[in-house]
């Protein structure tokens, strides 16, 4: 029994079978958009974080409102817009890279949201210290401030991972072959979307479950203290 469906004949689990193989390579699809938006949108929300903390006004405020826009708009938007109107201009982007730039782009805003309130946990002595040392801001930032507000944070990052993750199916509406969309095509061809459906919420509750681990492990890991650097 599978997701409270019994599959009693040998034909479906030789269909199972048949497009496992087919799903599995869906699966690379996704995980890979999973990666590059989640790499995408861990850089840029701290590049976001660290300007909305700066001194000057100029700064800080065009950040602010870079974030809510890109909080308050949907994410299928800000994903039509990248693969419909930078062509226009001359930016022509695969629709992978595209659709994961979107998911990157999107949760970015979300992110330093997060990276906001673990540069914040950091006591302002430490910035003080390394004035008195004599350090500059960028290397006082990632030497001293960034190393201790990351193992903080860890948490409300993995559940962007798995959000980011969950999102991937957004990207077929611009022809991307995720996972689930490669089950609905396998529905469609078949007249039969119990089985593909199926596997793919197993496949994704696979990946959830070892992408909470991991996410945990490293918690459970790293110094709360700061991050040991040489």
């Amino acid at each position: 029994m599978l997701f409270g469906i019994e599959w009693n004949t040998s034909n479906d689990w030789l269909f199972a079978a048949s497009i496992l193989p087919i799903l599995l390579r869906g699966l690379l699809v996704t995980i890979q958009a999973t990666v590059v938006g989640f790499l995408v949108a861990a850089v840029l929300g701290l590049v976001l974080a660290a300007l909305k903390a700066a001194r000057s006004p100029l700064i800080a405020w065009p950040a602010r409102a870079l974030t809510e826009f890109l909080r308050d708009t949907p994410l299928l938007v800000q994903l039509f817009f990248l693969y419909y109107v930078l062509p226009e201009y001359g930016i022509l982007l695969p629709a992978f890279l595209t659709g994961a730039l979107a998911l990157g782009v999107q949760y970015s805003a979300y992110m330093s949201e997060v990276y906001r309130a673990g540069l914040e946990s950091v006591a302002r002595g430490q910035t003080e210290a390394a004035r008195a040392l004599d350090l500059s801001p960028l290397r006082t930032f990632g030497v001293i401030i960034l190393p201790q507000a990351v193992p903080r944070i860890i948490p409300a990052l993995g559940n962007y991972l798995v959000s980011i993750m969950k999102d991937v199916p957004v990207l077929s509406v611009v022809s991307v072959l995720e996972m689930l969309k490669v089950a609905q095509i396998i529905g469609d061809r078949s007249f039969y979307y119990v089985i593909p459906l199926s596997m793919v919420g197993a496949l994704y509750l696979v990946l959830t479950l070892i992408a909470s681990a991991g996410v945990r492990y490293l918690d459970t890991r790293l110094p709360k203290r700061g991050l040991p650097l040489k």
